[in-house]
């Protein structure tokens, strides 16, 4: 299997907040939050390996500041480690406000998916290729926290 650079599987969502999906203070809902980064991390997955790929785990799931209705959420995951089925996504939202375009750092998490193949059997992903500092340092970083989850399990 020839390993995959992480710039295969990075992937750029941006969603506004509407009403629908605030709270009465009018700040987004977490779960509304944990649904996006669940989705923009499954497609940096699946850009990843190329099968179908199902949430095992979420990982440092932080909301660190809120966002309001009518801000813009800009969502950039990239795979960051891969075990033998598994594959760790990093996912961070930065909001963007509708009226100044100041950028703040919202949410932040860390999803592991594994692939599996028509019938739900695991299947093996191809590794990862970090280039850059930011890449190996974050590839770095994630294999000490797939090592932890492994002693977990």
């Amino acid at each position: 299997m020839i390993d995959v650079p992480v710039s295969t599987s990075k992937v750029h969502m941006q969603e506004m907040i509407l009403p629908n999906d605030s709270n009465i203070l009018g700040n987004v809902l977490g779960g509304k939050v944990m649904h996006l980064m669940d989705v923009c991390a499954a497609m940096s997955a699946l850009k990843h390996c190329r099968n179908q790929v199902v949430t095992a785990s979420v990982d440092n799931l932080d909301f660190l500041a809120p966002s309001k209705i009518g801000d813009f959420l800009i969502l950039k995951s990239s795979v960051n480690y891969c075990g033998t089925t598994s594959m760790e996504v990093g996912v961070r939202i930065d909001t963007e406000n509708r009226k100044t375009g100041k950028l703040k750092h919202t949410a932040s998490a860390y999803l592991t998916f594994v692939a599996i193949d028509e019938d739900g059997n695991t299947v093996k992903v191809p590794q990862v290729c970090p280039n850059t500092d930011d890449e190996i340092r974050r590839f770095s970083e994630a294999k000490i926290r797939y090592n932890e989850r492994k002693l977990k399990l």
